[in-house]
């Protein structure tokens, strides 16, 4: 009975192999966890966003404490206050834009007329017919019937409960985690087991202090943003200061992407209310102060709390906005440092294991040395 000679796989091939399936097998666990996340997104996004939130609310919750209110007292204390401030700065807000709101909306009438009687008068010569068609297709695009007015009206209410109810959830979640955060901690610890639980607590512990220096690194980086952008503007003499200087300082949390955002409606701002020159000369403050952040405060002020390149924050950003949205492109930049934090670690836990267990087969392998041997009797 002959038998068949075995198909021959050469070395390299057979070690690729064996990586494709483990790589497969890792890409679909995490896929399958991220799809668990997405669906589970109403309790995901407003736990991590309670925990960022802690990170800064806790050192003024501590500091009440010891000056000797009840640890409940404390934290809701802080809480509220966090709440008010935010309500206040929603509330300026509303009362600096609102009374400009008809002054914008008719400098923005004057302008699209403009800039029909450009088109119509200018080297284009478009024709006073096409442009009426090109707008009523415009007008057309954006209305509907009303089924389709129906489903945008309650799409919007789903999102709008989805929204409260994640507000709600996330104050209720960082109260609790302002003021039991050593009781979580404690319990996590004992889930991990003896062995492992100081490796948890350096991990726990450098994870926490890298959220909490980006929060505050990109709070201070956002507030000299928004004063300088803001004097900039004052100085220009364009409308509407107060709501671009907070837009500033909210956009610094979205490095790269909601700086240009930000700069970008303050130019057409100064376009619509001053002219093509104050909005070249808004373009040119903004990229200015761009530059100052990007070579001089973010480098001081944040270290090395997010040590990515401006690839990596771009993927991470651009991810995050497909995933979740506005809030999962805030929460994209803090929680790929957070990971790159954790990696790091990792690396150099296993090295000094690597490094320890070569030492003490060293030691069980060396002979003794001869002036050992020859105090030996």
């Amino acid at each position: 009975m002959t038998t068949r000679p075995q198909a021959q796989v050469s070395p390299g091939l057979a070690r690729a192999a064996a990586v494709s399936w483990r790589v497969l097998v890792i890409v679909t666990a995490g896929a399958l966890v991220l799809y668990l996340l997405i669906q589970l997104r109403l309790v995901v996004l407003p736990v991590i966003l309670a925990l960022f939130l802690s990170t800064l609310l806790v050192p003024p919750a501590n500091l009440l404490r010891r000056r000797g209110l009840p640890p409940s007292a404390a934290t809701a204390a802080v809480v509220v206050g966090a709440v008010l401030l935010l309500a206040g700065v929603v509330l300026l807000l509303v009362t600096q834009v609102t009374p400009q709101l008809s002054t914008l909306g008719q400098q923005v009438t004057r302008g699209i007329e403009d800039v029909q009687r450009w088109l119509a008068t200018g080297p284009l010569h478009v024709s006073e017919e096409e442009l009426s068609g090109t707008f009523d297709r415009l007008r057309a695009s954006f209305g509907g019937d009303g089924r389709g007015v129906a489903r945008g009206l309650l799409t919007g209410a789903t999102v709008a409960g989805e929204i409260a109810a994640g507000l709600i959830l996330t104050l209720v979640l960082t109260f609790f985690f302002v003021k039991d955060g050593d009781r979580f901690s404690g319990f996590l610890l004992d889930v991990v087991g003896e062995q492992r639980r100081e490796d948890a607590r350096a991990i726990g512990r450098q994870a926490w202090e890298t959220v909490s220096a980006y929060l505050r690194g990109v709070a201070t980086v956002g507030l000299v943003d928004a004063v300088l952008i803001g004097i900039g503007l004052v100085i220009v003499g364009v409308p509407l200061v107060i709501p671009l200087a907070v837009l500033t300082f909210f956009g610094a949390f979205f490095p790269l992407v909601g700086a240009f955002l930000a700069g970008a409606l303050a130019a057409l701002v100064a376009l619509v209310a001053k002219g093509p020159l104050a909005a070249l000369i808004v373009i040119g403050i903004t990229i200015g102060v761009q530059q100052l952040e990007g070579h001089v405060l973010a480098p001081v002020v944040l270290g090395r709390a997010v040590n990515l390149h401006p690839v990596a924050i771009l993927l991470a950003l651009t991810a995050g906005a497909v995933l979740a949205g506005i809030v999962g492109a805030f929460l994209a930049v803090p929680v790929m440092a957070v990971a790159w934090t954790v990696l790091v670690y990792l690396r150099q836990r296993g090295q000094e294991e690597v490094g320890e267990a070569e030492r003490r087969t060293e030691e069980v392998v060396t002979p003794p040395s001869e002036e050992a041997s020859d105090r030996v009797p």
